[in-house]
């Protein structure tokens, strides 16, 4: 009788696929909007730039002369003790946090906000960014990490810049104890054994006289936990060849 898969271990709930949240530092999110901001602006100053596990990118510390603080994802080239300006009337300066409707086409921003006031939802990992397309009369167009465009709300946030910790992923590992404890810190399983290369009784790829699924390797987004291995919900497999215009 075979083992059960790492994805219905996951679903128990056990301590070894629980990440350690309680050594994280504070979520990253903009403070709620007031007022003022949105016909004006508020100074602030980076306090402190910090490591968060479990986060690739780092994490700042930021204070506004209201005495408001909040922990938020700086944009690279910023330092500690950096003064950043906030509201509809600041400049367009790294660092600097606008709505969208104030921020000129082709800026590149990150830490954007999806719907007024919800503290920043896209372009919050290192090396990620957003650039500002065009503005419309019921908003403005911006360009996504993904390449695909999106019509956004003009009072939704943005931070000036990219975030910091771009060239993260290009760093290899070296040992396979960086790699255990980068994944632990994200609740993973590192090593994780290939499913072609089990018995059939361990996994759906395993069995057979040589290393082959011998199945689609595409699964539906409602299978069951014992069916859901390979690539799920996939639109498309392999590599992606961009068309070459003669």
């Amino acid at each position: 009788m075979g083992k059960k898969l790492i994805v219905q271990r996951r679903g128990r709930g056990t301590p070894t696929f629980r990440a350690a949240t309680h050594k994280r530092v504070a979520p990253s999110k903009y403070p709620s909007p007031s007022p003022s901001e949105r016909n004006s602006s508020i100074r602030g100053v980076i306090n402190d730039i910090l490591h968060d596990p479990g986060r690739g990118a780092p994490l700042a510390l930021i204070k506004l002369e209201s005495g408001a603080e909040y922990y938020t994802v700086p944009p690279e080239g910023v330092s500690s003790g950096q003064k950043i300006t906030v509201g509809a009337t600041a400049p367009v300066k790294v660092g600097n946090v606008l709505p969208l409707g104030s921020i000129p086409e082709g800026t590149i921003v990150c830490n954007v906000e999806a719907k007024p006031g919800d503290g920043g939802r896209m372009a919050r990992s290192s090396g990620a960014y957003v650039t500002v397309v065009a503005h419309t009369p019921t908003g403005t167009i911006v360009k996504l990490p993904s390449g695909k465009p999106a019509s956004l709300s003009d009072n939704c946030r943005a931070t000036v810049g990219v975030v910091a910790g771009v060239g993260r992923v290009e760093k290899p590992f070296l040992r396979a104890g960086k790699k255990f404890h980068w994944v632990r810190s994200k609740g993973g399983k590192y090593s994780r054994v290939r499913g072609v290369a089990m018995v059939a009784a361990s996994h759906p790829h395993g069995g057979g006289a040589h290393q082959h699924s011998m199945k689609p390797k595409t699964v539906s987004r409602h299978a069951p936990p014992g069916q859901k291995v390979g690539l799920i919900a996939a639109k498309h497999t392999g590599r992606r060849r961009r068309s070459r215009k003669l």
